[in-house]
């Protein structure tokens, strides 16, 4: 894409494609629902990190950057 009216354009597209989304539509900021990320979701999340990290150092910054790494109070900011 090389300018604005080709990206003013696409995003159009995209929006027509979804009725559901509305032009220009925003969602609302939840209020008073728990958590939605899971004990077990944040378990895995940590595994895959694990597993595609190049080494400890590498886990422990990707880990923090996604808000998985359990805080001082030892619970991940995505659980909070």
């Amino acid at each position: 894409m090389s300018g604005p009216v080709e990206v003013r354009d696409f995003l159009l597209q995209q929006e027509t494609r979804d009725p559901s989304l509305g032009l220009g539509s925003v969602p609302t900021q939840r209020t008073g629902e728990t958590s939605r990320v899971t004990d077990e979701q944040v378990r895995r999340a940590q595994l895959a990190v694990a597993r595609g990290a190049q080494g400890v150092e590498d886990c422990k910054e990707l880990l923090e950057m996604l808000g998985l790494a359990p805080g001082e109070d030892g619970v991940p900011p995505v659980r909070r």
